[in-house]
């Protein structure tokens, strides 16, 4: 889509009328899981059951090397064809999101893990075990000792760099974690920063949680990213579930990645009931969202839209901001 263009997604009629009531979806749930799933939607199964994937796991609903159900378990819960399960999951598969190893079930992509140091019960435990490895592994405790100081001295970062792929995400992080440092914020992405490892020099660098494992590659070891979680959207689909009347629901953006999401996410909670109308900013007619009933709108576009009920969604989960701004209150201390 290009910029500036306004898409509208109409529900065509079915054998019950439209604006009537969809059946609410049955959910999927487990320890950590929920998806929903609406054969009523004009998105497909098997790009809703992918995209819902994808938001669970950017939100850490589902974790780094959990395993996911097996095809025919998922397809027999959501009451659907396996063969749509099966699609999906080769689909996550081809973008990294989820792997496959002979013998286990599909799981999400794993971190990269660091040497296992055991579960220490305290920071001295948690030092203890760290001596005792790098005496196993030959190293001196002066080497140690060094290496640790000159971690501690090297010169402190003065910005954050903000590594991710989709530009309109990147402007969000960006515009996000401005407000709670006062540090400058610069972005870029995995591809820009292999070719020009200077980005690196100075930066704090960030990334989502599930391209950590892609990025750290690209940093100095002394410092890799923190990992940042995304903000679930619960209450978003609870408002529209419960609205009674037949309503327009406007999701506008900087981002196309952030409506491609958002359209598999809401799909389920739309039915036929509601239409959804996707816009991707700059807003080409001032008048687009004027039939619209409800807005949500991330961070950047709430500032832009002339309305007073604007629903906003904050891509960062408040504790990866907080602990962000805490680790730049360190910094700036030392």
């Amino acid at each position: 889509m290009a910029p500036g263009a306004c898409v509208g997604t109409v529900y065509r009629q079915g054998s019950r009328r439209v604006g009537q009531a969809p059946r609410r979806p049955a959910p999927l749930r487990g320890t950590t899981m929920e998806i929903h799933i609406s054969k009523e939607s004009e998105v497909p199964l098997r790009r809703q059951l992918a995209e819902q994937i994808v938001y669970l796991v950017a939100t850490e609903e589902l974790r780094p090397g959990q395993a996911l159900p097996s095809v025919r378990e998922l397809a027999r819960r959501l009451k659907i064809h396996h063969n749509t399960v099966s699609e999906a999951y080769q689909d996550l598969v081809r973008r990294t999101w989820l792997v496959r190893r002979r013998g286990t079930r599909v799981m999400v992509r794993a971190l990269e893990e660091a040497p296992p140091l055991g579960r220490a019960g305290s920071l001295d435990d948690l030092i203890n075990t760290v001596i005792r490895v790098a005496r196993e592994q030959g190293y001196a405790l002066q080497a140690l000792r060094d290496r640790v100081r000159k971690r501690m001295l090297d010169a402190p970062p003065d910005h954050v760099l903000a590594i991710e792929e989709d530009a309109g995400l990147g402007r969000l992080l960006r515009e996000e974690i401005q407000t709670v440092i006062d540090w400058p914020v610069e972005v870029c992405s995995r591809e820009e920063l292999a070719v020009n490892p200077g980005f690196a020099i100075g930066a704090l660098a960030v990334a989502a949680h599930y391209a950590i494992a892609d990025v750290d590659p690209l940093l100095p070891r002394d410092r890799p990213a923190i990992a940042l979680t995304f903000s679930v959207a619960k209450e978003h689909l609870e408002m529209i579930r419960k609205r009674r009347e037949p309503s327009v629901v406007a999701v506008v953006s900087v981002s196309q990645g952030f409506l491609h999401t958002a359209r598999s996410l809401l799909a389920p909670a739309l039915g036929r009931r509601h239409v959804l109308q996707e816009i991707l900013l700059p807003l080409s007619d001032p008048k687009a969202l004027v039939a619209a009933d409800v807005v949500i709108a991330d961070s950047i576009a709430a500032r832009q839209i002339k309305r007073r009920d604007v629903i906003v969604y904050r891509l960062i989960a408040p504790v990866s901001l907080d602990y962000l701004a805490d680790a730049v209150k360190t910094y700036s201390s030392a």
